[in-house]
C-alpha cells in the first residue's frame, strides 16, 4: 500500500488512518513459511504542530514447529512502529526520522521489514516448554519420563570409578 502524504504535510492537524491486511505467506524464514494468515496493520499518519508522524501496530500469527518439543504451534506477535516523517533532513541519516522526498510512503515495505526483523529465532510452543527427553523421546511437557537424569560421560567413566574407591 502506497500512501500519498501531500495532504498530511500541507495541513496541520490532518490525520490519515491506516487499516489493512498484508499477505506475507510467501515469506520464507529458516526454511519454513510461518505466516500462513495475513498480517494486520493498524495505525495512522498525523500532522501535529508541523511534525508528521507514522504510528503503526502490526499483528501476525507465527505458525511453526516448536524448537524444543517439535509440536506444531501458533503464537500471536505484535510490533509497534513509530517514526517521524520528513521530506528531507540535513546532515546525517536518522533512525527516528524516515525521509520520503516524493511524499509517497510504501507501507508494505516497512511492514515487511519490521515483521522480518521481529520473527523469533528460537520458536517455542510456550515460554516454559521442557522439550523432549534425549533418551526415550517422551514429551516432558506431559510429565516426567523416568529416565536416569545423571549420566556419566563414557570417556570419564574410569575417573568416576577412581573417585568411588
Amino acid at each position: 500500500m502506497t500512501l500519498d502524504l501531500k495532504r498530511i504535510f500541507a495541513n496541520e492537524g490532518a490525520v490519515m488512518p491506516i487499516s489493512y491486511e498484508l499477505d506475507l505467506s510467501t515469506l520464507e524464514f529458516s526454511g519454513i513459511f510461518p505466516l500462513k494468515k495475513p498480517v494486520k496493520v493498524e495505525g495512522s499518519v498525523s500532522n501535529k504542530a508541523d511534525v508528521v508522524a507514522l504510528d503503526l501496530q502490526i499483528s501476525y500469527i507465527y505458525d511453526a514447529f516448536c524448537d524444543r518439543c517439535g509440536i506444531d504451534a501458533t503464537r500471536d506477535y505484535t510490533v509497534t512502529f513509530n517514526r517521524a516523517l520528513a521530506v528531507s533532513i540535513e546532515g546525517e541519516d536518522s533512525d527516528t526520522i524516515l525521509t520520503i522526498p516524493d511524499m509517497k510512503l510504501d507501507v508494505d515495505e516497512l511492514v515487511y521489514t519490521e515483521v522480518f526483523l521481529s520473527l523469533p529465532t528460537k520458536f517455542l510452543c510456550r515460554e516454559d516448554c521442557k522439550g523432549i527427553c534425549p533418551k526415550c523421546g517422551k514429551d516432558l511437557n506431559e510429565g516426567e519420563c523416568g529416565c536416569e537424569k545423571r549420566e556419566i560421560d563414557p570417556r570419564l567413566a574410569k575417573l568416576a570409578e577412581l573417585l568411588n574407591q
